[in-house]
């Protein structure tokens, strides 16, 4: 049977459906142009970036760390190159087996084990841990050899810090080490520009000036854009922006004349700080003894770590910054200047010692052999007279010369330009209030106030302190925050710049009054105390020995030196300044133990000042006899400071360098125009060395103890 179509509708229903596919054709067309509008205009520049950095690797490039150099240009903190044996963990499946094998071909220690383990546990798992450090040539060689065996372990080239003169300065210098976790974490609070100038880097500086100047010293990172392959590895460098290396930091201190001091303690502890009054910076700044800082660099080992830490002369305390003493005998020159500017005492005024000052039935007494007798301020200076001062301190009272020693600097900070400084204790009634628990600690006892007067009882302070206090005092009133750093040199432009410095307003002394305590400081070194030390000086100079109990004694209890053990003994304490007319300098020094201030500390004090006025420098005869405490003047032959070479270098492969040739230094700033203040004569000349070319709270130390002693020992 025949069926007959309709044309008509067939074709209208064929042109429908026909539009109804030209439609929806068109409709994906325009969703098509649509995306690739949005894809290749709206977010061309997005996507672009994606597949440039999909592409493009962004690697940082970490700046070599600025040097520190001393006032003449030698170099005390340098960098060098060297192969690291590294393993990236995630690349390796078997770690003891794969170091058990490296161990056959490159020496591997325990202790480089020890690292690692270390190292891994504060690293993820794709980052590249080194097991050992300095390679030689032929181990580099060797393995490089055998690299096919080892998947995951490759040699790296990487930059460390070395410190030429390993344990010389070390407190003053610090050392660099790893980040560790928690300053990773500390790190996430800064900028986001620092942050980002910190990525790649390793190490930081944890403590001196290392770590004071951290900012200056590490540089600006740059990067490499490199492409890279579908499997991460590099095929060409695209572009790069090479980094600025750190800024050179120049040192107020002269190495020389710190390896001197350093020497001259000999196995003795303690510490000295000698500070240029015309500006504050600071000239020498000791601590004994010491470390090496090299040995934190790569990390530093269990038993190097055990060894400084628990070491009875603990080594690794700035004693200098953070070591805090009763001040002894040197404090009655600060007690006499107070007593001058608040009116409690005139200078004339004379007070009769006997002795003995009794108070509320308690006996203060003065040393065996005093000479005792009618005192006024000057003799009192001179002869060291306890009972002088054991009687203008009640008359003055504890508030009053917290008062007046706080203005000196005594009990606060003193602005230098390291971290970690202490306050020390400057009792006062509120301190005692806050000090204590028990409501009968906290009342304060007048017979307490006695001893203060001679720089025992609560007072604690550091010899940084009293460096400064005495620099205030030498120069009528005239404060500056200590500054170890000189200059800060940008190693780009060349220029260099003093280091920044809070202004401080000078005390309201009378110079009448000043005069009389540098007249009478004088006098201890012409007819006092120190008069046998300082013999055929060729300059005027002022001083006072102090001599500070360790520990306490009870009523009517002798002390007999011989009979106490080593680390109860009394403490040798000097502070001198030179010359008298224009002072240039002002130093404190303690050594620990080592009894009345004339015999160990006042020795030392005289061979720095020789150093710093005449730039003479002591015979190796005389240098073991202050050390040995046998040698109040100098003897042998005094040598000019510049035919005395440098002391000995080290390099990072701990091999001994040739000594660096000493030489005429280049012109640097005077004093006057880095501190800003009036121009001065500089110091003695002390052989400088031709510049290199730019390439946790410590305990207090032990017998260092806050008590109300009986009396001061010190000896005329």
């Amino acid at each position: 049977m025949t069926e007959l179509k309709n044309i008509d509708v067939e074709l209208g229903q064929f042109r429908r459906r026909l539009w109804a596919a030209a439609a929806f054709v068109l409709c994906c067309f325009g969703l098509l142009v649509y995306r690739l509008t949005v894809l290749q205009i709206e977010r061309h520049d997005d996507l672009a970036s994606r597949a440039e950095n999909n592409r493009i690797a962004v690697v940082p490039v970490v700046p070599n760390r600025g040097l520190i150099v001393d006032r003449h240009g030698v170099v005390l903190a340098n960098n060098y190159s060297a192969y690291t044996l590294e393993i990236t963990p995630s690349q390796t499946e078997d770690l003891e087996a794969t170091i058990d094998a490296l161990a056959e071909i490159v020496e591997i220690q325990p202790r480089d084990r020890r690292r690692f383990k270390r190292l891994r546990e504060e690293s993820k798992r794709f980052e590249s841990i080194p097991i050992r450090t300095r390679l030689t040539d032929e181990e580099v060689a060797r393995f490089t050899a055998q690299r096919f065996r080892f998947p995951g372990v490759d040699i790296q080239a990487r930059l460390f810090r070395h410190y030429p003169y390993g344990e010389l300065a070390s407190h003053v210098l610090g050392y660099i080490g790893r980040i560790n976790q928690r300053e990773a974490e500390a790190m996430l609070d800064w900028p986001d520009e620092e942050q980002a100038n910190y990525r790649g880097t390793e190490r930081i500086g944890k403590l001196g000036i290392e770590q004071s100047y951290e900012r200056e010293l590490h540089g600006i990172t740059g990067f490499e854009e490199v492409e890279t392959s579908a499997g991460g590895r590099a095929v060409r460098l695209l572009r790069s922006h090479p980094a600025t290396p750190g800024n050179t930091v120049h040192l107020a201190i002269d190495i020389k004349l710190q390896a001197l001091i350093e020497r001259l303690f000999g196995n003795r502890r303690g510490a000295l700080v000698a500070i240029d009054p015309r500006n504050g910076e600071v000239l020498a700044f000791v601590s004994k003894p010491t470390f090496d800082p090299n040995l934190f660099v790569d990390g530093i080992d269990t038993e190097s770590w055990k060894a400084l830490n628990e070491s009875p002369d603990k080594p690794l305390l700035n004693r200098a910054l953070r070591g805090t003493y009763p001040p002894g005998s040197t404090y009655k020159p600060f007690m006499a200047l107070a007593a001058l500017h608040t009116g409690k005492r005139a200078a004339s005024t004379v007070i009769m010692d006997n002795g003995v000052f009794v108070f509320g039935g308690n006996r203060f007494r003065s040393p065996a052999g005093e000479k005792g007798g009618p005192m006024n301020m000057r003799r009192a200076i001179v002869e060291s007279s306890n009972v002088y001062f054991y009687s203008l301190a009640n008359e003055m009272g504890v508030d009053l010369i917290h008062q007046e020693m706080s203005e000196l600097g005594f009990g606060r900070l003193t602005g230098i330009d390291l971290h970690g400084e202490v306050t020390g204790i400057l009792p006062s009634t509120e301190w005692k209030r806050k000090a204590y628990r028990r409501p009968e600690q906290k009342k304060w006892y007048a017979g307490e106030t006695i001893s203060l007067g001679i720089g025992q009882g609560y007072n604690t302070f550091t010899m940084l302190q009293v460096a400064s206090a005495l620099s205030t005092v030498v120069s009528d009133g005239q404060r500056f925050q200590p500054r170890l750093v000189r200059q800060i040199e940008n190693v780009v432009t060349r220029e260099r710049r003093p280091p920044e410095r809070e202004p401080q307003t000078p005390l309201a002394f009378q110079p009448g009054h000043t005069g009389l305590i540098r007249e009478a400081m004088y006098g201890v070194t012409q007819e006092g105390t120190s008069t046998r030390v300082f013999a055929g000086a060729g300059y005027t100079s002022g001083g006072k020995t102090g001599t500070a109990q360790a520990v306490g004694l009870r009523q009517n209890e002798r002390y007999v030196a011989s009979k106490v053990e080593e680390y109860r003994r009394d403490h040798s304490l000097y502070e001198a300044f030179a010359p008298v007319e224009n002072p240039r300098v002002a130093l404190a020094i303690i050594v620990e133990n080592a009894g009345f201030g004339a015999a160990a500390a006042a020795p030392i004090a005289r061979r720095v000042l020789d150093y710093l006025i005449l730039g003479l420098y002591p015979s190796e005869e005389d240098i073991v006899a202050v050390q040995q405490g046998r040698a109040p003047a100098p003897i042998g032959q005094q040598r000019p400071v510049a035919d005395v070479p440098l002391p000995p270098r080290r390099n990072a492969f701990d091999a001994p360098e040739d000594p660096v040739p000493t030489a005429t230094p280049a012109p640097v700033a005077s004093p006057a125009s880095v501190s800003g203040g009036a121009s001065a004569p500089p110091l003695a000349p002390s052989a400088p060395s031709q510049p290199e070319s730019p390439q946790p709270t410590a305990p207090a130390p032990s017998g260092v103890l806050g008590v109300a002693p009986a009396a001061s020992r010190e000896q005329p």
